[in-house]
């Protein structure tokens, strides 16, 4: 059964999500250090998610930290995400509870250095971190800062 959608078209989790971002750009136009404001955002949206989507979002905050020190964590839609120094999203974690979809995906936004010719994956399903998958996503993220 489709979820219904609002007035504007909308469904009510898309229409929240609309919500959470105008309420993350005024929180974050107002924070005079964006990196500690950042980071306190990410952390308290990673520990609002529950068992796999909580690991995953864990994980990825410390492999992006690791890997691009100089992206600055930034809540986007209410996800964990990481921007550049212009304050654009590179990537972000959409976590499968979210919108009640099967995986997580692990994301890049049009500020990641990824092109390949004339066309490019940007998003991976996530349904657990291994190894291969840690080494992988170290690549594209040191690959989509330059």
């Amino acid at each position: 059964m489709a979820e219904k959608t609002t007035s504007d078209g909308l469904s009510a989790a898309e229409r929240a999500a609309v919500k959470e971002r105008a309420a993350e750009l005024r929180a974050q136009s107002k924070a005079a250090d964006k990196r500690e404001a950042g980071l306190k955002d990410v952390l308290a949206a990673i520990s609002k998610l529950d068992g796999s989507d909580q690991k995953l979002a864990t994980r990825l905050h410390e492999i992006i930290s690791e890997a691009a020190p100089t992206l600055v964590p930034k809540t986007y839609y209410g996800m964990p995400g990481w921007a550049n120094d212009d304050g654009k999203i590179v990537c972000f974690f959409q976590p499968a509870s979210k919108f009640k979809v099967r995986y997580g995906t692990f994301a890049f936004e049009q500020p990641a250095k990824l092109d390949d010719g004339t066309m490019w994956p940007t998003a991976w399903a996530l349904l657990e971190m291994t190894p291969e998958h840690e080494n992988a996503i170290t690549a594209l993220v040191k690959r989509a800062v330059g």
